[in-house]
């Protein structure tokens, strides 16, 4: 987690998953909001509001990174957010923060700004070429937070970007630079304590830190009290000025006086020990600790380097001993964590679960967990803490045995997801895996990082509970990647594996990757066959099925379809593929111009869905049911239908059925006579289907439908007025989209 709270205390970004978060009404982006004042910084954000000036320098030239270079603590990312706060009208395609230090592998910081910019998972090409070919033409500025653990990666990307986009401009926060050329650097220092008569207006801004953050723990400094003044003075020097410690020091101030503080800070503490992996070989070198990385370049040490660790090390000493083991388990989160979580993955030993509340909000007290701003009830904690923390878990020799209670959490939790998914608890459970979704990658790379023995047994079963999650809440491209990761060998048959199949084939359906789906299906069938489950051999009859039906072999797709049993639908995962293929039957005859049987169909699966209490199936029924209504005339139910299906996928982050049910609304607002409004509604889709890298998922019936709809559209307005409306719609955001066909705007 980035080092928010450095100098200062933004808030997390909004929601994960939210389709197109903006700052505010109309203004594309994710910067999360400010919760404490800013301190100081004057000619550092003069520098990087230079530096980010979209117009500075050649119009046409390349990328010119700008890198925030600075030790851990000393407040590169609230640096770095204040400045593009500054500077966000100067991009109107957004600023976009990609919070890169949940990451624990490499090779997936390019998914990740995808999935910032709500491009992810939707598309089976390169992840830098689906970048590039969304955002030509636009004008905005990336934020990379944290790129020192994956630094390699992000130079990579940065670099990939240079010549190809114009109107992008890359801010990095890293503990070293990329070392790209052109690269323009700040190298950020602590933040000055001297506050003599006669020095720099910002020489004094470690004390007025300090002093605002002492006045929220109770303890204001007056004016007046010189003495208070020098003992505040002396403190901030003994912590070099590093904004997280001042942050970790200030909070004490709620349980000693400033002399107590300043006494307590005058002491040595031990130092962390390194201990050696007892699985080693003999001769093997003690690896560093993490917080060797809070050096600015490769074997440097400089005295804030272990100021700063005398710091936090300091605020560990203070704690009580089972609030320390307390910090040294939670490090094995990502992303954040509730209590709940943190009794099931944290508690035991010494430290049990009746007691876990207790602590955590002595943890908070000393700001060593800080609450999330954003959503309620759920905390994080700042790279370095965890760093910490992470360092006494090994020190413990606990480290396998926490991060496996981790794995084991938010596999039991994608497990009830997908046991409740086809419920009236849809929502709140994709609302739940868009929040939890760090961890859960997290959780799912330890799972694969097992020995193969343990692997297969565990790692497919999570795969694909996780991978049918990620499928229905809009991470595709990280689903495709875990269950390939999962399924790249041969596992012992059994409900999770089927489940793992399917998933993968019904990704790659939505991905409009028709061929892999129909390799996928074969498999998926075989394993439901093995398996014996009359369910499972349902749901595989949909991958098959979808297959035909996108692929305009109707005929075919009907007979499959047709000919798979109608059972009692579960409220599982396998429960909703069983309604999705009953989908894809009602697709397959609208498709071939059958439309009141399709109808029929669709209406069935609307009933089931109503009577299950889920949205996304439900979705997709209103659209073929409008479809049909489309069909025979009534435009009214037509467009009332389109509107209803587009909220409905909106709710679930489900960009494709959106894509898909626009394509419609545009279809029936042209009919009713209102084709200035038609040509806005294809701008919006378009810029939906740009979101899921294959537009009309490479159904070619559903690519001539669309065709035909805009050759409607040109006839009645003229090429000059279509491209008007067209481009109006192209322009907005998402949510600016979505309430614009909803008839809000």
């Amino acid at each position: 987690m980035p080092d928010r709270t450095d100098h200062g205390n933004p808030g997390d970004s909004n929601t994960p998953g939210n389709p197109g978060n903006s700052d505010g009404p109309g203004i594309p982006g994710n910067l999360p909001p400010e919760t404490r004042s800013f301190v100081g910084r004057r000619a550092e954000l003069a520098w990087l509001r230079a530096a980010l000036d979209p117009d500075r320098g050649p119009g046409a030239g390349p990328v010119r990174p700008v890198t925030v270079v600075g030790v851990g603590g000393v407040g590169k990312t609230r640096l770095a957010l204040r400045a593009a706060a500054q500077v966000r009208d100067a991009y109107p395609d957004g600023v976009w923060l990609t919070e890169l230090s949940p990451l624990r592998t490499s090779g997936l910081v390019d998914l990740a700004v995808m999935e910032t910019l709500r491009l992810a998972d939707q598309s089976t090409r390169p992840v830098i070429e689906v970048i590039t070919e969304w955002a030509h033409g636009r004008r905005l500025l990336l934020i990379l937070d944290s790129c020192e653990h994956v630094l390699a990666d992000c130079a990579r990307f940065t670099a990939a970007l240079r010549s190809r986009l114009p109107g992008l401009r890359v801010l990095l926060t890293s503990r070293e630079r990329l070392a790209l050329p052109g690269e323009e650097v700040l190298h950020l220092e602590p933040l000055p304590v001297d506050g003599r008569p006669g020095a720099d207006e910002d020489a004094g801004d470690a004390v007025a830190l300090f002093a605002e953050r002492a006045a929220a723990a109770g303890r204001p400094l007056r004016d007046d009290d010189l003495t208070a003044r020098a003992t505040a003075v002396a403190v901030c020097r003994r912590l070099d000025g590093i904004p997280l410690a001042l942050e970790l020091a200030a909070a004490r101030l709620t349980e000693l006086t400033l002399d107590q503080l300043h006494t307590r800070l005058g002491e040595r503490l031990p130092a962390l020990p390194s201990l050696p992996d007892p699985s080693a070989p003999p001769g093997t070198p003690v690896p560093s600790s993490p917080l060797d990385l809070l050096v600015s370049a490769p074997g440097e040490r400089p005295p804030r380097h272990q100021t700063l660790r005398t710091a936090i090390g300091w605020s560990h000493e203070l704690c009580a001993p089972l609030e320390r083991l307390l910090w040294a388990r939670l490090s094995v989160f990502s992303g954040g964590f509730c209590l709940a979580a943190v009794r099931q993955v944290c508690a035991g030993g010494p430290l049990p679960q009746e007691r876990i509340a207790a602590l955590l909000d002595r943890l908070v007290a000393q700001s060593i967990v800080l609450p999330d701003p954003v959503i309620s009830a759920r905390f994080r904690m700042l790279d370095t803490v965890r760093e910490y923390g992470a360092d006494w878990l090994h020190a413990l020799g606990e480290e396998r045995a926490v991060r496996r209670r981790h794995r084991d959490h938010y596999a039991r939790l994608a497990r009830e997801g997908c046991a409740e998914w086809n419920t009236g608890r849809q929502v709140a459970w994709c609302e739940r895996v868009l929040t939890e979704h760090a961890n859960l990658r997290t959780a799912v790379d330890c799972a694969l990082a097992e020995p193969d023995g343990e692997k297969w047994s565990t790692a497919v079963e999570m795969a694909g509970h996780v991978g049918f999650l990620w499928r229905h809440c809009g991470y595709l491209r990280e689903a495709q990647h875990c269950l390939d990761q999962a399924l790249a060998a041969e596992s012992p048959p059994g409900p999770g594996r089927t489940l793992a199949l399917w998933s993968r084939g019904a990704v790659a359906i939505l991905q409009g990757d028709q061929e892999a789906a129909a390799n996928w299906a074969v498999r998926c069938a075989d394993a439901a066959r093995e398996q014996g489950s009359p369910v499972a051999q349902v749901a595989a009859v949909y991958l098959r099925g979808g297959h035909l039906a996108l692929t305009g072999r109707q005929a075919e797709a009907i007979d499959v379809l047709a000919a798979a049993p109608r059972l009692p639908v579960q409220d599982d995962g396998f429960g909703a593929a069983q309604l999705q293929a009953r989908l894809a039957l009602s697709l397959a005859h609208v498709l071939r111009g059958e439309f009141e049987r399709g109808r029929e169909v669709a209406d069935e699966v609307r009933t089931a869905s109503r009577k299950q209490g889920e949205y996304w199936c439900g979705a997709f029924a209103d659209y073929l049911i409008a479809q049909a209504d489309l069909a025979r005339g009534d435009i009214r139910a037509a467009t009332s239908g389109a509107r209803t299906s587009i909220a409905g996928h909106a709710l679930l982050h489900n960009t494709v059925g959106a894509a898909m049910s626009l394509d419609l609304l545009a279809a029936a607002v042209v009919t009713a006579g209102d084709a200035h409004r038609a040509a806005r509604l294809l701008g919006i889709g378009t810029r939906l289907w740009e979101l899921t890298g294959r537009a009309q998922m490479d159904s070619p019936d559903l690519i001539a439908t669309r065709r035909t709809c805009e050759l409607r559209v040109r006839e009645h307005l003229g090429d000059a007025a279509y491209t008007t409306g067209y481009r109006a719609g192209l322009a907005m955001t998402y949510d600016e989209g979505i309430a614009y066909a909803a008839g809000t705007q």
